[in-house]
């Protein structure tokens, strides 16, 4: 048992960042990050021994981190507020874009084609292991992907000319 706690302390200390990281694309969110990563590493413990076994750390962290973000994003959207500035500051490990708010484009998703771009863009996963992450058809993560990139081409095309209204600011949905 201290041998397995021990390994799981070592994965926490290695990939902790990385859930973090991407509990924050999912969610846009530093703070629902952390409480998502929290959950996730939580569940990854209660679970360890069996995803050891498998050899599938990362797939399970992954599965699980995904579903926990997209059952929290449900009911917090409604309570979402657009705020005037961001307090981040450009080139920041919180703003990937170098300038142009990319966790404000990516929150303007809906989420599940939010899912299947950080899936496949940021996690550089295939259609396939995106599809089995979501439980949905190859087909379904190459529509919801087509359709979460040409949104967020509108909006980082707009931000970035000067002419996007809401740049930075967080869509109601």
């Amino acid at each position: 048992m201290e041998d397995e706690d021990a390994e799981f302390v070592a994965f926490v200390r290695a990939r902790r960042p990385d859930v973090r990281r991407t509990a924050y694309l999912l969610c846009g969110d530093w703070h629902l990050a952390e409480d998502l990563a929290q959950t996730t590493l939580l569940k990854l413990y209660r679970a360890w021994t069996r995803v050891v076994r498998l050899d599938a750390v990362d797939a399970y962290w992954r599965k699980v981190l995904l579903r926990t973000a997209i059952d929290h994003g449900r009911p917090l959207k409604r309570q979402e507020r657009p705020v005037a500035s961001l307090p981040d500051v450009p080139g920041s490990e919180a703003d990937p874009g170098g300038g142009v708010d990319v966790r404000a484009a990516l929150a303007s998703l809906p989420p599940g084609q939010r899912a299947a771009v950080v899936l496949r863009y940021w996690e550089d996963r295939s259609v396939a292991q995106t599809a089995r992450l979501l439980k949905c058809s190859q087909g379904t993560v190459k529509s919801q992907c087509a359709k979460g990139l040409a949104a967020l081409r509108r909006e980082l095309a707009a931000c970035r000319s000067g002419t996007g209204e809401r740049c930075g600011e967080r869509r109601p949905r």
